[in-house]
């Protein structure tokens, strides 16, 4: 358990970070350079302000300078991506802590690690400005091609022919995601789909092969037709029929419920 803490708190300190690109993608400051501070304010932040989480508890929510509230997508974020590391860490890298350290599980781990971070912003940036960045979907779509490799090797099943098979397999699950997603953007001239989406879909098929990645699309949906509801329901003021909802986050939530759960779901379907 030990380990499963230590992972956690690996992950919020990454969600931290996370939180700073989401915010300062595209405003022209450095993701790297700049202390972090207020955004009202402006007062630059102490160390005991950044601790992931805990500064935002112990704070009440409020800048400790000028008593401004601080958005709930820091601590959000930051346990989010912590509880997903603490959920990769358990399925591909138990025995790293177990004295059976193996250079695969640490690739295993850092490759999913850097994926699922990936989602993250993806998901975030879009609920904050309604688009997908270009920069970080495609990187998206170039580590998912290779997801296959990690998953044979978990299985201990890399051979030659179930690899090209494999390869093609995810390829096309890509080009057909894509394109549906792509002919829902022609066709409703981006109202009902952004193309930010249509790519994302490309490297969901890629990462998550066909069957899984279906099940991702079709969660996706289900969850979108959900929040709509509730939405309209619960805030009638500001949401109508003609609103726009990112649809980016349920993409990477029906994503990540596949992931870690395709398989129990098929095998619960069929």
């Amino acid at each position: 358990m030990l380990a499963y803490f230590f992972i956690f708190c690996l992950g919020a300190i990454i969600g931290s970070f996370l939180n700073v690109v989401i915010l300062r993608h595209n405003t022209g400051e450095s993701i790297a350079r700049g202390k972090s501070r207020c955004f009202d304010c402006g007062k630059p932040l102490k160390w005991k302000n950044l601790i992931p989480v805990a500064s935002f508890i112990f704070q009440k929510g409020k800048c400790s300078a000028c008593g401004s509230k601080i958005s709930w997508q820091y601590p959000i974020v930051e346990i989010i991506t912590g509880v997903l590391f603490a959920l990769i860490f358990s399925v591909y890298g138990g025995s790293i802590f177990n004295f059976q350290f193996s250079i695969f599980n640490f690739l295993s781990v850092g490759y999913y690690f850097t994926i699922f971070s990936l989602l993250i912003i993806i998901a975030v940036y879009d609920i904050r400005h309604r688009i997908i960045p270009d920069l970080f979907v495609f990187s998206f779509i170039v580590l998912s091609a290779f997801s296959l490799f990690f998953e044979l090797n978990a299985a201990g099943n890399f051979d030659f022919e179930i690899v090209k098979a494999g390869i093609l397999g995810r390829f096309l699950a890509g080009i057909a995601f894509f394109s549906f997603f792509a002919l829902i953007w022609f066709f409703s001239k981006g109202r009902a789909m952004g193309f930010g989406d249509a790519k994302l879909a490309l490297g969901i098929g890629f990462f998550l092969g066909f069957l899984n990645g279906l099940t991702a699309i079709f969660i996706s949906f289900w969850l979108g037709a959900l929040a709509g509801v509730l939405l309209l329901i619960a805030a009638k003021k500001r949401y109508n029929m003609k609103s726009e909802i990112a649809f980016g986050p349920f993409l990477v939530l029906g994503t990540t419920i596949a992931f870690f759960a395709g398989g129990a779901i098929l095998r619960f379907y069929l």
